[in-house]
């Protein structure tokens, strides 16, 4: 089977299904905007042709952004055919336009999409916390048009998958029923527990960090410290928490940036959230490590007395069924994505997103008591629902099947150079 996947930041959500699919014998070739190093298959970047215009509107300015890249993962696909590739399945998500000139080059190409996320104004990430001012008409109409690329793209799909049946609900009903909920799969025989682990870095202050399990720590993992993940309560909730437990140490991982929302217009939201309590907390208890390398991040999650995950109703991050699946303790958000996942008291905790004092009091029972029975209990919900091997790949290469009408497996290949 000749396999096309498509994604901005290649390989994403894909990262384990592409080099299965070679390992399998199938010709994979990837496309992206990102170079990348090290991988099993060809691998082709685009760039767009101009930038996006100064007077358009503000509404579309999104979409014509993506117009850009399906035009230059356009004249890619061209290139592509002319060398004699011609996919059976293109695997895209479709999330930044590159999907949406497809059918215009390979129009007989069965298109399986990764379906995220579908913008909404009420019961979502843009509407849930009243701290930050909610849209005004011309954002909910921004909002609305938005969605216009993955209005297209729910029609060009054969078929889509979504990772958590909470994300499918954001898609409009009617196109539910050719959408999968399979999870893109965690590795657990690699991401487990380890009573051995030692967190060695180095944090903000330049100050080297030891740390094992027999140190009282709590963990908390963004991708950008920002309100969408609850950083904002998560610190509010710290001169509780210190007061109440001396000993613990507060390892905080993530960059300064913003990944979802808007930027923060006092500096970083690291920053401010910081000031907000620094008066209030032992400075030299906390240590921010920034991003860092998977080896550390896992380490730290490893080590965890009590891994705090907060959330808007938005797209669930890998890192809090990872953090159950190395058995760290889990207070989280009692959020809808979350829910799907968590039931309180078995398999971690749940607290109000918008109660920084009750998430202390959570937390700091979580350091008092004995974990042993609700980290089990994490770790089996990953192996049975989200391990990648036993569950999710199988799952994947099912749909596959089903999508193509082609077997999934051992075929000779034929490179693309």
């Amino acid at each position: 089977m000749r396999i096309l996947f498509i994604h901005q930041n290649f390989p994403g959500q894909f990262k384990h299904l592409a080099p299965a699919l070679v390992e399998l014998g199938h010709q994979v070739v990837a496309i992206g905007m990102t170079a990348r190093k090290g991988l099993s298959h060809p691998y082709f970047t685009y760039k767009v042709k101009r930038g996006s215009s100064r007077d358009v509107h503000p509404w579309v300015s999104d979409y014509e952004t993506k117009v850009l890249r399906a035009e230059a993962c356009a004249d890619l696909f061209h290139s592509l055919k002319n060398r004699g590739f011609t996919p059976d399945l293109i695997f895209a998500h479709p999330g930044w336009g590159e999907a949406l000139l497809v059918k215009e080059v390979w129009p007989e190409a069965k298109q399986l999409h990764f379906v995220e996320y579908f913008y909404g104004a009420q019961g979502r990430d843009v509407d849930f916390d009243p701290e930050f001012s909610n849209l005004d008409f011309a954002g909910r109409c921004k909002l609305n048009i938005k969605n216009t690329n993955n209005l297209l793209n729910l029609q060009l799909m054969d078929w889509g998958v979504s990772p958590t049946h909470w994300q499918r609900s954001t898609v409009p009903e009617q196109y539910h029923d050719r959408i999968s909920v399979i999870h893109d799969g965690i590795d657990t025989d690699l991401i487990k527990p380890n009573p051995d682990a030692v967190l060695k870095a180095v944090n903000d202050r330049g100050e080297s960090l030891e740390l094992s399990r027999e140190d009282c720590v709590i963990t908390f993992v963004n991708r950008n410290l920002e309100p969408s993940r609850g950083y904002h309560q998560f610190m509010r909730s710290l001169p509780d928490i210190m007061a109440a437990n001396k000993q613990v140490k507060v390892v905080i991982i993530g960059a300064d940036g913003t990944s979802y929302g808007a930027k923060c217009e006092e500096g970083t939201w690291k920053a401010k959230y910081l000031n907000e309590v620094k008066e209030q907390i032992d400075l030299s208890r906390i240590h921010f490590l920034g991003a860092v390398d998977y080896q550390t991040y896992q380490s730290a999650l490893q080590i965890s007395s009590a891994h705090v995950y907060l959330s808007y109703p938005f797209v669930l991050s890998w890192s809090m069924i990872e953090a159950m699946s190395m058995g760290a303790p889990l207070v989280a958000s009692d959020t809808a994505p979350v829910r799907e996942v968590v039931t309180d008291n078995v398999n971690g905790y749940l607290v109000d997103f918008f109660d920084p004092s009750a998430l202390a009091v959570k937390v700091s029972e979580v350091l008092k008591t004995d974990q042993t029975k609700i980290s089990k209990a994490a770790r089996d919900t990953a192996i049975e629902r989200y391990d990648l091997k036993s569950v999710c790949l199988p799952a994947q290469l099912s749909l596959i099947e089903r999508v193509t009408g082609l077997a999934v497996k051992a075929q000779p290949r034929l490179d693309i150079q």
